[in-house]
């Protein structure tokens, strides 16, 4: 977590420092002896943590929380202990330590702390839809047209082009074969030479080094025969 020590007196922040150094969880990234120093250096930067001395001259610690639009976890230190009931009605203060600061008391305000930021982490990362490869939709002419999976032979690479044959027609894509093969089902579907991807549910007939797909006959790469051979029903 990066974090900021804001207090007026430096005998404190440098406790403070000592105490965060020894830390691994936490990058102390900025100490400031007064609110509006700490301010500025927020307008450009982010961190997780603030530790917050309340009693400062000219901006008091919770006017400086009141500045803050999206203020993050704020770990109160003051010497008067009579600020922990005004704390409360702040809910980025997540604690509140009394000054002289007990190096136990801060490490498991530390871990508080760390506890909060991770929830507040997974609960931001984006929720990953299911991805359904019955289907998928190829950009043809500015219109996206939907394709089923089970319905295509093959797909030959052509230049910057590809070509989806299907059971009812065919379509000329701008993409790669690696960029298609990743949007179709890997049960059924293989790429049997660099120019080429089957669908092994269309097999007809393997002879040699080629596979025939409907009516077309596809080569299959020397690397790629003990692969195909693995993926289909063989009875020997």
């Amino acid at each position: 977590m990066n974090c900021l020590i804001v207090d007026d007196e430096s005998v404190s922040r440098e406790i403070l420092t000592f105490l965060c150094e020894k830390e691994h969880g936490i990058n102390l990234v900025g100490k400031f002896s007064n609110a509006m120093d700490a301010f500025r250096y927020l307008n450009k930067e982010e961190v997780d943590l603030i530790f917050l001395d309340i009693h400062m001259p000219d901006f008091t610690g919770f006017e400086f929380i009141q500045t803050l639009k999206n203020p993050p976890s704020i770990i109160i230190t003051t010497s008067d202990q009579e600020s922990a009931i005004k704390a409360f009605e702040f809910e980025s203060i997540i604690d509140f330590l009394k000054k002289p600061i007990d190096p136990d008391r801060f490490r498991k305000s530390v871990i508080k702390a760390e506890k909060i930021h991770r929830e507040s982490s997974k609960a931001s990362e984006p929720t990953e839809l299911p991805k359904t490869k019955n289907h998928f939709f190829v950009n043809i002419d500015k219109r996206l047209i939907k394709i089923s999976s089970q319905e295509v032979n093959l797909i030959e690479a052509d230049g910057d082009y590809i070509n989806i044959m299907t059971e009812k027609e065919d379509f000329r894509v701008h993409t790669t074969l690696s960029r298609i093969m990743e949007k179709l089902p890997q049960d059924i579907f293989f790429q049997v030479h660099r120019s080429f991807i089957i669908n092994l549910n269309k097999i007809i007939d393997i002879q040699d080094n080629t596979v025939l797909i409907h009516k077309s006959v596809i080569p299959i790469s020397r690397s790629k025969r003990a692969d195909l051979m693995k993926r289909i029903n063989l009875i020997d």
